[in-house]
């Protein structure tokens, strides 16, 4: 039997990106906002006006960290520390992870079907940005 990959749609990326948007206004923060698919790759991507051009990649690596880990990238962030069990995993996969806050999985009964990643703000914006593009699934 073939096997089938449960992942998120253009549709779906569109809608968490407006999300996204929104939220940031709220903030008065230009945000750079992506989604990524099932498989880690872009699915969705938006620099507001003025948004830092640093932190492009940031966003769109947090949502690819997020993905390949199934974990939020706060949580590696932790467990990446100095001595801690991940110390060092910032330098895995061609130097793409990345352990700052604001890169969240999507779930979708119980699997994985993406990740977002947010990136302009502190970690605790970002997270919340992040946070409002899930729920507008």
């Amino acid at each position: 039997m073939p096997a089938t990959l449960s992942t998120l749609t253009l549709d779906d990326a569109k809608r968490m990106l407006d999300a996204g948007e929104s939220r940031a206004r709220e903030f008065g923060i230009p945000y750079n906002l992506a989604v990524v698919d099932a498989g880690g790759h872009l699915l969705g991507f938006i620099r507001q006006d003025g948004a830092k051009t640093g932190c492009v990649d940031l966003a769109i690596n947090k949502a690819y960290t997020a993905r390949i880990f199934d974990n939020p990238t706060h949580i590696l962030g932790t467990l990446a520390q100095p001595e801690q069990e991940l110390f060092g995993i910032e330098q895995s996969n061609a130097g793409r992870v990345v352990i700052l806050g604001g890169g969240l999985p999507v779930h979708h009964h119980g699997t994985i079907i993406g990740a977002v990643g947010t990136s302009a703000g502190s970690v605790e914006q970002d997270i919340q940005i992040a946070q409002t593009m899930l729920a507008a699934l």
